[in-house]
């Protein structure tokens, strides 16, 4: 939001002084030499240019005036104070969540299809949070780094599939990948990471990678970041489809979950987050939306204006005009506007 404002209004009243100025100037006595039959002679088109000084001058002085009142255009401008949170979400690609033991608008999907749509909305809730992805089954890789562009994190996000990375569960190496995507030494304070967490969605229990859980958990709890951990799927026997070699479902066969909740609750508990049993779609909305509620920052915004001075938009017009005026009260000038008068003695003899 923006407007005009005066810094000096002040000035203006030398406005009013201006007409009185040139009035009291019109009516100074002058010597004035009569010519017999002058009147005779009197063009009124060549006496015109006598009063451009006067017009010039007196528009120049007004423009000059009006600029040393100092005119400017105020813009009105909040400033967030506040910086948002850096999150990495650990999303588990492991074959078993192709388990189909959740349902959408009365059909069967599997665990990765439940938690995705989940995982964006959460992203569409945090704006002002930078987000980044890290995949894990066997091995544990960073799809997107730390990002505020939030429209090609969710590009990236519809990229993801199962299949995508050798089978196996690196719980581990999941979370330690995602703390080394957290380091910002600008954000540390005392050696501990400002300002992060990491969200961990799982079905199954660490059985693959280099890193132990435990041993990840220590590593985030000596940096301060919270693991909040998330465990997909139900208990017991879940139907989990079957391909062929083209890709084609054939059937399903039973599958016994090994969801490993005691240590996804110690990793919550040793890191200050907190653990979520996700068995339905919507536990899992329930649970991104306590996180979300959890780690949110009130955003504090501080309000202040931008001010553009505007007054050489009246000095250099001003100016010009001042320069004009003296040009024509110039005698050169003077003379070229009376050339076309015949001078009184040679009229008066002639």
């Amino acid at each position: 939001m923006s407007h005009l404002a005066l810094k000096d209004p002040i000035w203006l009243v030398a406005l009013l002084v201006l007409p009185v100025v040139f009035w009291l100037r019109g009516r100074r006595s002058v010597p004035v030499l009569l010519v017999p039959f002058a009147a005779a002679w009197h063009r009124p088109s060549l006496a015109a240019p006598a009063r451009w000084p006067v017009v010039l001058a007196f528009l120049g002085l007004a423009l000059l005036i009006g600029a040393l009142a100092r005119p400017q255009r105020v813009e009105d401008k909040r400033e967030v104070r506040s910086e948002g949170y850096d999150i990495m979400l650990a999303i588990d690609l492991s074959t078993s969540m192709r388990a189909e033991d959740f349902e959408k608008d009365g059909e069967r999907i599997n665990r990765l299809q439940a938690i995705k749509p989940v995982i964006q909305a959460f992203i569409d809730r945090r704006p002002a949070d930078r987000i980044g992805i890290v995949l894990f089954s066997g091995r544990a890789y960073t799809m997107a780094p730390l990002t505020f562009d939030h429209t090609w994190l969710s590009r990236q996000l519809s990229r993801v599939r199962i299949g995508m990375i050798e089978d196996g569960t690196a719980i581990g190496d999941g979370i330690g990948v995602a703390l080394t995507r957290l380091e910002q030494a600008k954000r540390d304070s005392g050696g501990k990471r400002m300002g992060a967490f990491v969200v961990l969605m799982t079905d199954g229990a660490n059985n693959r990678g280099a890193l132990q859980p435990q041993q990840a958990a220590e590593l985030a709890k000596a940096r301060g970041i919270p693991v909040y951990t998330i465990g997909s799927g139900k208990d017991g026997y879940v139907p989990v489809p079957v391909y062929d070699d083209n890709n084609r479902k054939m059937g399903y066969r039973r599958m016994l979950s090994d969801l490993d909740e005691a240590s996804l609750r110690q990793i919550a508990e040793l890191t200050g987050g907190k653990f979520f049993r996700a068995s339905d779609t919507d536990t899992i909305e329930s649970a991104f939306k306590t996180i979300d509620r959890a780690q949110k920052i009130e955003f504090q915004a501080k309000s202040y204006l931008i001010t553009t001075e505007l007054f050489g938009w009246l000095a250099a017009p001003g100016l010009g005009f001042l320069v004009l005026a003296a040009l024509f009260a110039r005698p050169l000038f003077q003379r070229a506007a009376s050339a076309g008068v015949p001078r009184a003695k040679e009229q008066v003899t002639g």
